[in-house]
């Protein structure tokens, strides 16, 4: 979609939504895209999320592509010039700054395409993923299914009793809900 503005000017591209909603799924999606088309690509995430692999970001669904984990997102400047295009898994686990390195890199020409959670288990905006999706060209949000009712999906209800603001996981922490199955099953939690 933005391919074309990216050779000239640089974008921000942002994928978000609740847990298995395929924000990384699209991300790789547009990374093998830009690969198959030639273009130079340099993709990162948090040294936190070793999920799946360290060295790769990888799907619920296995589909991966080849990353470089990193602890601040100041790293993400010293890519090579000829990089024309920059993918950002788990942006939400970054600090704000990431906000500031997402502008420079398209500010310098290259499509940057940022997946992340936009709330966390609290449904609250989580981390840079608010001012990444004010300054983007383009917001993509996804939902899962919700698995009470089959609704859209927007929330990631956590399936544990940890305060902790970062906890990852998968199917055996976190289930995504809909607004109303999410608000019944936080209501049911704090009356108990």
């Amino acid at each position: 979609m933005f391919l074309e503005n990216a050779k000239k000017s640089g974008c921000i591209e942002v994928i978000c939504g609740s847990m298995f909603s395929g924000k990384t799924e699209e991300l790789i999606r547009r990374i093998k895209r830009a690969q198959f088309a030639n273009l130079k690509v340099a993709t990162f995430k948090p040294t936190v999320d070793k999920r799946y692999s360290e060295m790769d970001v990888v799907s619920h669904d296995s589909h991966s592509v080849a990353c470089t984990p990193i602890k601040t997102p100041a790293r993400m400047l010293q890519i090579p010039a000829d990089v024309q295009v920059v993918g950002i898994d788990e942006a939400q686990f970054f600090d704000l700054s990431l906000v500031e390195v997402c502008q420079e890199l398209a500010n310098r020409g290259v499509r940057v395409i940022v997946a992340g959670l936009d709330t966390d288990y609290l449904g609250k905006p989580f981390g840079p993923m608010p001012g990444l999706m004010a300054i983007a060209e383009d917001v993509q949000k996804v939902h899962a299914i919700c698995v009470k009712c089959g609704g859209l999906a927007n929330h990631s209800h956590r399936l544990s009793a940890s305060k902790k603001l970062v906890v990852l996981g998968e199917k055996d922490v976190y289930e995504p809900l809909c607004r109303q199955c999410y608000n019944k099953a936080v209501n049911e939690e704090s009356s108990e």
